[in-house]
């Protein structure tokens, strides 16, 4: 398999994730009107319950790929999440469509975590934030497009065109990497899927002090993404009325942010992956701080304002997530499954538990959404500062 087509194969595996949240986002009212039309504040349980079950399913793809190969793991959580869609076309209550998310999440959790295993199985440093950067840059057009086809879906049929489309999806990828993509993990190379081994790689990641670091930023930075797709239609809808036009300004400004992963893996080799995480999130910093004090001096500061603050966070997730992976894999390489595990399930599970809550007390202004990315990014910053002066204690003299 060539570079381009195994960045291609990881970006679509990876791209799973974005797919199963991003084209539900136009189906949302439409669920809740036939599923739940007594409390429609209940249809985003759809997007939280995949996240809560990929979360949890990350703490055990890894571990398993460790153990039995990257591929087989892989093809038994696609058949996981097909499993999950078929319950949720066929469901007739949002009890039983959020048992096959919660299922559909499970699955994703296989290619999301095992993908970066497979890349840090063939490439490390620099070199693999370079093919992760451009593998995010293709997987930004997906949650692109996705709103889009999911409303295209939605007109031909109704929502429960979407989950076919999921299981197409699926099929897709897993027959390409069972046809293209030779095993990655060597018999020799794995490692028994043993309580006491589990263990031991998660405290030799926790001890780790920037592999910890970079979970908990990633972690925020997530939080940071997820508050932002959790709102981001809402305030189109109520506070500026412009919900029908969601899918079309979304589309524009996913393309726009995927440029991001492009920059980085081309100035990632010069400046560092700390040091381009820390500049990045600085300026999140000073865009969200100048438009609050906008907001609170000058009221709402407007729909095409709003457009660029919102373009930003999808810009700065481009530079930044791909490199805090890179640095939190770098150094476990010798238990890159577990570690992918651990990586992904601590910083989806805690990006859900801070979003949450906040998504839930959104009464129709932008400013919910301004001040907690604001606060979000000085805690990262604060903690990217504190990786530093551990890598320079920890350099060899």
């Amino acid at each position: 398999m060539s570079r381009t087509e195994f960045v291609a194969l990881l970006a679509m595996m990876i791209a799973c994730v974005a797919f199963s949240i991003d084209a539900m986002l136009p189906a949302l009212p439409q669920i809740a009107e036939e599923l739940t039309p007594d409390a429609p504040h209940r249809a985003p349980l759809i997007l939280s319950m995949f996240l809560l079950g990929m979360g949890i399913g990350t703490f055990f793809t890894g571990p398993l790929s460790d153990a039995f190969g990257r591929k087989p793991v892989i093809i038994g959580a696609s058949i996981l999440f097909i499993v999950g869609a078929g319950i949720a076309w066929a469901s007739q209550t949002l009890e039983v469509v959020l048992v096959g998310r919660i299922l559909q999440g499970l699955g994703a959790a296989g290619p999301r975590v095992v993908a970066n295993a497979i890349a840090r199985d063939r490439y490390s440093g620099r070199q693999m934030a370079q093919v992760m950067s451009v593998v995010m840059m293709i997987f930004v057009l997906v949650p692109a497009v996705a709103p889009l086809l999911g409303s295209f879906i939605i007109g031909w049929s109704n929502w429960r065109g979407i989950f076919i489309a999921y299981i197409c999806f699926a099929l897709i990828y897993s027959t390409w990497m069972m046809v293209r993509l030779p095993e990655t993990l060597p018999r020799e190379n794995r490692r028994l899927m043993r309580l006491g081994l589990m263990f031991s790689a998660v405290a030799e990641m926790v001890a780790h002090p920037v592999v910890r670091l970079s979970i908990f930023v990633q972690m925020l930075v997530s939080a940071m993404l997820f508050l932002t797709l959790m709102l981001v239609q809402p305030i189109y809808d109520v506070v500026y009325a412009r919900g029908d036009e969601f899918p079309f300004w979304f589309f524009g400004i996913a393309i726009i942010a995927g440029s991001a992963s492009l920059l980085n893996a081309l100035v990632v080799f010069r400046f560092g992956m700390q040091r381009l995480v820390t500049l990045a999130l600085t300026a999140q910093i000073v865009i969200s701080g100048c438009f609050l004090v906008l907001n609170l001096t000058s009221g709402a500061y407007g729909f095409y304002f709003f457009l660029f603050w919102q373009t930003t966070i999808f810009f700065q997730a481009g530079l930044t997530i791909g490199n805090l992976n890179a640095l939190a894999m770098e150094p476990m390489g010798h238990i890159a499954g577990m570690a992918a595990s651990v990586i992904g399930a601590i910083s989806t599970i805690g990006a859900v538990l801070i979003s949450g809550p906040i998504g839930t007390v959104f009464q129709g202004d932008v400013r919910l959404l301004t001040s907690s990315v604001l606060v979000l990014a000085v805690i990262s910053v604060a903690c990217m500062l504190a990786m530093r002066r551990v890598a320079r204690r920890r350099a060899p003299a």
